[in-house]
C-alpha cells in the first residue's frame, strides 16, 4: 500500500474555552482551555489514524506552540515529520458564550514560511517513495502566492507522487490549472467558481466535473454536497451518495474525515462507489459529535455498513 503522506502549510494549534457572557471590555473569566492540532492535513491525518490507518502528518512548526502543536499529535498517534521554522506557529481561539450558546472563533493569520524554509519542505516531498499519496489540504501562508501551489505540484509529479487536493480560492485554481490530480474535493460552490457556472442540479454538476477530468485537471472528483453527501465523477461513471439519517451535532471536521476516509480507500485501490462510501460514513461520523471532534473508527464502521446494504 502506497504511504500516504498529508501537507498543511498553515497548521495551528487551537485552543477552545467558554465564558458566562460575551461584552465589550470588561475581563471575561474563561473556563480551563482544551488545545487540539488544527489545519486541514493535519486533520486528515488525524483521521486516517482514527479509522486505524496510518499517514504522516508534514508541518511546519515553530516556538513553543508548534511544540505543543507536535505533542498532542504525537499523544494521538500521528506520524509526525515537522520542519521547525523561524516563525511561531499560531494559536487560535473558540470561544462559547455558555448565555446564548454562540460561538466566537478568532482565526490568527498562518505563520511565514521563509525562503529556505520552503526549500527544505520541498526537499522531505522529494524524498518521499514514489507512488505515495500526498494530500495538500488547507491554505497558504500569507507571504506565500498561489506560485508555491505550482511548485509543490511539478516537485511532486517529477517525483512520481499522487497528489490529493482538498483547497480553496486561488489556491484550488492553481491547483487545477497544474493538472494530473488523483483526486480533487471541491464542494460544490466552489466547482462552480471553477467552472464559471451556476451548478444548481446535480447533472449540471455531473457535467462540470466531466469538463475538469476531460481536461486533465484529475482523474476523480468527489463533490461534497451538504446535507445531500456527495457526488463522485471519474472518466467512466458517477456516484451520489446520500448520508444516513443522524443527531447531527457539529459540521467542524466533517470534510476533513470525509477526506481521510477517501484518501485510505484511494491508497487501497478501491472502486469510486467505495472510496465515496467510505468518505461520506466518515463525514457523517464526524457530525454526531460535539465541538471539533473527528470521525470514530466505530461510528464510522456502522455507517459504512449502512451504505453497502441495498437501499
Amino acid at each position: 500500500m502506497p504511504q500516504i503522506v498529508t501537507l498543511t502549510l498553515t497548521p495551528s494549534l487551537d485552543s477552545a474555552t467558554s465564558t458566562a457572557k460575551i461584552y465589550p471590555e470588561g475581563k471575561l473569566r474563561c473556563q480551563t482551555p482544551v488545545f487540539e492540532p488544527g489545519g486541514g492535513g493535519i486533520n486528515v491525518a488525524r483521521a486516517i489514524t482514527h479509522l486505524g490507518g496510518q499517514a504522516t502528518a508534514l508541518l511546519p512548526c515553530g516556538g513553543p506552540t508548534g511544540a505543543h502543536l507536535v505533542e498532542l499529535l504525537q499523544q494521538e498517534g500521528v506520524i509526525v515529520d515537522a520542519l521547525p521554522t523561524h516563525d511561531w506557529t499560531r494559536q487560535n481561539l473558540h470561544v462559547v458564550s455558555e448565555a446564548t450558546g454562540e460561538q466566537f472563533r478568532f482565526v490568527m493569520p498562518g505563520a511565514a514560511l521563509h525562503e529556505n524554509e520552503w526549500q527544505q519542505l520541498l526537499a522531505k516531498i522529494a524524498q518521499l517513495p514514489a507512488d505515495s499519496l500526498l494530500v495538500l489540504s488547507g491554505s497558504l501562508p500569507p507571504n506565500m502566492t498561489t506560485q508555491a501551489v505550482t511548485e509543490l505540484l511539478q516537485c511532486a509529479k517529477e517525483h512520481h507522487l499522487h497528489c490529493v487536493v482538498d483547497s480553496s480560492g486561488e489556491a484550488l485554481k492553481a491547483a487545477v490549472a497544474f493538472g494530473g490530480l488523483e483526486l480533487l474535493k471541491p464542494n460544490q460552490s466552489e466547482l462552480a467558481e471553477l467552472s464559471g457556472q451556476t451548478l444548481d442540479q446535480p447533472d449540471q454538476v455531473v457535467t462540470a466535473a466531466r469538463l475538469l477530468i476531460s481536461q486533465g485537471a484529475a482523474k476523480r472528483i468527489v463533490v461534497s454536497l451538504g446535507p445531500q453527501g456527495a457526488l463522485g465523477v471519474d472518466a467512466e461513471q458517477c456516484v451520489q451518495v446520500v448520508p444516513p439519517p443522524v443527531t447531527k451535532r457539529s459540521t467542524v471536521g466533517a470534510g476533513d474525515s470525509m477526506v481521510g476516509a477517501m484518501v485510505m480507500k484511494l491508497a487501497d485501490n478501491a472502486s469510486l462507489v467505495d472510496m465515496v462510501r467510505f468518505g461520506v460514513a466518515a463525514g457523517t461520523a464526524a457530525t454526531m459529535n460535539q465541538g471539533t471532534k473527528l470521525c470514530s473508527k466505530d461510528d464510522t464502521s456502522k455507517l459504512y455498513e449502512y451504505l453497502n446494504q441495498p437501499q
